[in-house]
């Protein structure tokens, strides 16, 4: 006569468990992600989650994520997303053992919450967005149900044992007898491999869904209007030396920082541009319609306030568009209005004072071209605002699709209720770029070199300092306007040892740099940028 052996779950009972959950988790969101690909409408799962986390982000969040991840700072929120949902799996498969019913409600739960976020998204259909998640819930609840079938309840034999006890005077047992033996763990093997087939298989569905998702967006099509006003680059304006950026930054490299996971698409031919608000005649502009305007073109530097001192979250290009006041004036701005907010296909925002676009010192545009070519789509197909002087998170709308004119008081953009100020002219800087920061350098001459900026008001001189000594007066490019940054250089004659760097620039007006340092918050970095290199 035998009796049942009956042990709680074992260490490798409950790592089974969550093995199976993070695959079933992984396979329905592979799932998503290969029907967002394959279907318009059906929205991918990572980039909703995504885009509700960057909706839902509290104050500061932006600063800090910006300045670990920097233009990487997508890519780290959709790990993120996905290192979350393998949580949620392992725990939902530890959980599955003791609480099925749970574990079937909160799978729906999560479900239902990526298709409520998929819903905000612009390209998404309700009824397929649905259909998706009804997919997702049920190829995670067959993968769990199979594979946890597989799991042991408990570690060790699994065979009975004799109810007979041993003799007491037999002392502690140091074999097994050969009629328990113990049989092959032919249930965790077949575990691994089913499950380690559905992570391939899920991992290959979640690459195709994203490359196919990335080929629904509309190609850039068309050419670019031909300038009425070009844009020149002077002589001198590039220095030509090695390690420096240049004067007109390239698209490929061109810093991208904004909040859409997934570009918009956005086509040229039914894209519309609406002019409302504190207007006499609401108007509404189709692309070929912002093209009878008069086109121009000029050369723009735009920064972003999360750019850290010495950071690289800047940019110049020549910018291809029509003048801003241009369109502004179809509508008829009436007297009242003092904020202009741009807002984008997927509902971002950015709010500026009417005053400074009015200003006739400066040319505010709708750029629909970006160094000779039509917009790329990651900055803004078919047309964005380009304002010299504003960081962009007040200014600098991509995938423009309405011009809104209020007051200051009555609505704030995306980024201020987060705690970024509502006003926020870029500010003086400086970085150095050569040589880099920690470099080895030979002793004797180098030339130091970098950039400056003051946008709208222009740089009047860049000064480097070595260590504690005297600033010293570095020369410039050619400044291209007001409107851009310029490069800078000096000859050091280097000697053996460690040395400090430090640089700082002055603007037009006279006012130089300040020497103290802040956090990008609320309204662009403050301080020198400084660096540490050895000679020798």
């Amino acid at each position: 006569m035998t009796e049942p052996i009956t042990k709680p779950p074992s260490r490798g009972a409950r790592a089974g468990g969550a093995f199976a959950g993070v695959v079933a988790v992984g396979a329905a969101v592979a799932t998503g992600e290969l029907l967002a690909g394959l279907v318009p409408g059906v929205p991918s799962p990572i980039l909703a989650v995504g885009e509700a986390v960057i909706d839902l982000q509290p104050p500061g969040a932006k600063e800090l994520v910006v300045s670990i991840f920097g233009t990487a700072d997508k890519l780290a929120l959709e790990v993120l997303v996905v290192g979350v949902a393998i949580a949620i799996g392992a725990g939902l498969g530890i959980l599955a053992r003791t609480r099925p019913g749970l574990v079937s409600v909160a799978l729906g739960g999560f479900v239902i919450l990526g298709i409520v976020a998929g819903l905000q998204e612009p390209d998404t259909q309700a009824t397929l967005a649905v259909l998706g998640g009804l997919a997702e819930f049920t190829v995670g609840f067959i993968a769990l149900d199979r594979l946890l079938r597989l799991v042991p309840a408990s570690a060790g034999p699994t065979s009975a044992r004799p109810t007979s006890a041993r003799p007491a005077s037999a002392g502690p047992a140091s074999t097994v007898p050969a009629s328990i033996a113990f049989a092959p763990d032919w249930s965790r093997r077949s575990l691994l491999l089913r499950g380690g087939g559905l992570v391939v298989a899920a991992v290959a569905a979640g690459a195709i869904g994203r490359a196919l998702l990335d080929r629904q967006r509309v190609p850039v099509s068309g050419g670019l209007p031909v300038p009425g006003v070009d844009a020149e680059l002077p002589d001198g304006a590039d220095l030509g030396i090695e390690g420096l950026t240049p004067i007109v930054v390239p698209n490929d490299d061109f810093y991208r920082i904004d909040t859409a996971l997934l570009v918009p698409n956005v086509d040229r031919d039914t894209w519309r541009l609406r002019i409302h608000g504190l207007v006499e005649r609401e108007v509404t502009l189709a692309y070929a319609d912002l093209m009878e305007l008069p086109v121009i073109e000029q050369y723009v530097t735009i920064a972003c306030v999360s750019n850290r001192v010495g950071g690289a979250l800047i940019g110049n290009a020549r910018w291809t568009g029509v003048r801003l006041r241009d369109v502004l004036d179809l509508a008829g701005v009436r007297e009242g209005a003092t904020q202009l907010v741009g807002r984008s296909v997927d509902g971002w925002t950015a709010g500026m004072p009417v005053s400074w676009i009015m200003d006739p010192d400066r040319e505010p545009m709708i750029a629909v071209g970006m160094n000779g070519a039509p917009l790329p789509r990651q900055h803004g197909f078919p047309a964005r605002l380009i304002v010299p002087g504003l960081y962009g998170y007040v200014s600098a709308t991509k995938w423009l699709s309405e011009l809104e004119l209020t007051t200051m008081e009555a609505f704030d953009g995306y980024w201020v209720p987060l705690g970024w100020a509502k006003e926020a002219p870029i500010l003086t800087q400086s970085r150095i770029e050569r040589p880099r920061r920690g470099a080895q350098l030979a002793p004797g001459p180098f030339t130091i070199a970098g950039m400056a900026w003051a946008m709208d008001r222009g740089v009047a001189r860049v000064e480097v300092q070595v260590d504690d000594g005297d600033w010293r007066e570095a020369s410039l490019s050619t400044p291209i306007s007001d409107a851009t940054w310029v490069q800078w250089q000096l000859e050091w004659d280097a000697s053996a040892g460690d040395h400090r760097l430090r640089v700082r620039a002055t603007d037009a007006t006279g006012e130089t740099q300040t020497g103290t340092a802040s956090r990008p918050d609320p309204d662009g970095a403050r301080g020198w940028h400084t660096i540490d290199v050895r000679v020798g």
